[in-house]
């Protein structure tokens, strides 16, 4: 089980920030194989928030995320990036007023959109890759913003769709925080 400490949270959104820098992945040549998922649990418990991950896949750490308090992790051969995060919501933004202020894209660019009053997913492709993320909104622990993004090659998007589908149903409050 992986776990952060909540520290100082001073980043704002970019919402595809994690998309240029996995772009130097390329196209991969396979999907990965179910044997090596190994799904552990990834939280960080001064946000309160957990969530699913195939650690067999996403082995490599490249250090903490951009945003919030996380972490960045990429797949070894480096054709996919799983960026995990948390941030206060000080502004007591919405999922849509979060995309709107935040969203560095074109919304017409988006492939895949669905803003509840709880959370936002989002999907793009662009250049044979897929660019998947979700912000769950929280108000326990203070009011905060609980986020993944997922990038992977698009040739493989039929291997990654029930790989994409744990993760984002798998994001969630930790069990009693803030209660």
């Amino acid at each position: 089980m992986r776990t952060l400490s909540k520290g100082a949270v001073t980043a704002v959104l970019v919402t595809t920030s994690i998309f240029t820098a996995a772009l130097l992945s390329g196209a991969a040549a396979r999907a990965p194989s179910s044997d090596a998922f190994d799904w552990q649990v990834f939280t960080i418990d001064g946000f309160g928030m957990q969530l699913d991950y195939p650690a067999g896949i996403f082995a490599v750490s490249e250090g903490k995320s951009e945003i919030g308090v996380g972490e960045r992790l990429r797949s070894a051969d480096g054709r996919a990036v799983l960026t995990i995060y948390s941030r206060e919501n000080d502004g007591a933004e919405t999922p849509s007023s979060y995309l709107k202020n935040n969203l560095r894209l074109a919304r017409a660019a988006l492939d895949y959109e669905r803003v509840t009053p709880t959370f936002f997913a989002i999907s793009s492709v662009r250049q044979g890759m897929i660019f998947y993320s979700r912000c769950n909104f929280s108000s326990e622990m203070g009011g905060a913003v609980h986020c993944f993004d997922l990038v992977y090659p698009q040739r493989e998007q039929r291997a990654w769709d029930p790989i994409v589908t744990r993760i984002s149903r798998s994001l969630r409050p930790l069990e009693g925080a803030g209660m």
